[in-house]
């Protein structure tokens, strides 16, 4: 049996074990194993090389599957939406994995693949970095764009409390190190599935001393009296790596719903990899860092 073909049937059972988790309601497993299998489809289109012989409209093919995990995993976690990705439309997928060399059908969705960024399952990111540190013929790749994906403030409901919050900046002894910064936001319940759309600030352009700058005003998705007890609003900073061509948490901060109040505050930072269940947290240094916030509160 070809390598390409071992591969294929790899990803061909990662897919069917997560379309079982979700059609069991695991939807943890079901999210970790999709976002799983689109980092390895993700890998093998943005890969230089062609060691699968695959095709450029098979790549093409295999991103938009990527796309439709991330759909999928996406609608998995939000719970507002009423025209998700369903399980039926991913299900629709299992031909052009399980037969990508030969499938010659048109793609069902009109997706594109995803951005040249990496996914990652809690864990992944931090095996991929050994993984690619051990790889010696790894080379300087090019900076990929990171486009912000902030989102308009919700309309106003009486009675109901809107959060703005502005990304001040953020303190690192080696800020001027890090290559293309930028914030993660995302709202996160006890166990560590979204509450609210994930959003990623623009890139920091001012850099000073020990801080990142961003400036940036971001509009939480949800009114606050809907949100469960024990949600928390989780900050991954994220920067580019070119000599692993792929982009790296730095570390992560949260802030907790009783933090909540009008006006400034400061949160420590946590070694990374980000622990959404806040079980294993670690500081990531005993200097006086943070992520400087300002919070304002909206009540009609």
């Amino acid at each position: 049996m070809s390598d390409v073909t071992k591969t294929v049937q790899k990803w061909h059972a990662s897919f069917k074990k997560g379309t079982d988790f979700d059609s069991w309601g695991q939807l943890v497993e079901a999210i970790d194993e999709y976002q799983i299998l689109a980092r390895h489809l993700q890998k093998e289109v943005q890969s230089s090389s062609n060691s699968h012989d695959f095709t450029e409209e098979q790549k093409k093919t295999l991103g938009k599957c990527a796309t439709c995990l991330e759909m999928r995993s996406a609608a998995l976690q939000c719970t507002q939406s009423q025209e998700d990705f369903t399980l039926e439309d991913l299900k629709k997928l299992e031909p052009f994995i399980r037969n990508i060399l030969t499938c010659n059908k048109d793609f069902p969705f009109d997706v594109q693949p995803v951005p040249l960024r990496r996914m990652f399952a809690p864990g992944e990111e931090e095996n991929l970095e050994v993984e690619e540190e051990l790889d010696a013929g790894t080379g300087v790749g090019s900076t990929p764009s990171f486009p912000s994906t902030l989102l308009p403030r919700l309309p106003s409901e009486p009675g109901m409390t809107l959060l703005t919050l502005t990304i001040e900046k953020i303190g690192l002894k080696d800020a001027g190190q890090c290559i293309d910064p930028y914030i993660t936001v995302s709202v996160k319940d006890l166990n560590g599935i979204d509450l609210n759309p994930v959003q990623d600030t623009p890139v920091a352009t001012r850099k000073e001393d020990t801080y990142i700058h961003f400036g940036v005003n971001v509009e939480i998705q949800k009114h606050l009296e809907k949100l469960p007890k024990g949600a928390a609003i989780f900050f991954e900073l994220k920067h580019y790596k070119p000599k692993k061509t792929f982009t790296s948490t730095k570390c992560f901060a949260f802030m907790e719903m009783d933090e909540i109040k009008a006006g400034p505050v400061v949160i420590e930072l946590y070694k990374k990899p980000t622990d959404f269940k806040r079980k294993k947290l670690t500081l990531l240094t005993k200097k006086p860092l943070y992520l400087h916030l300002n919070q304002s509160v909206h009540k009609d």
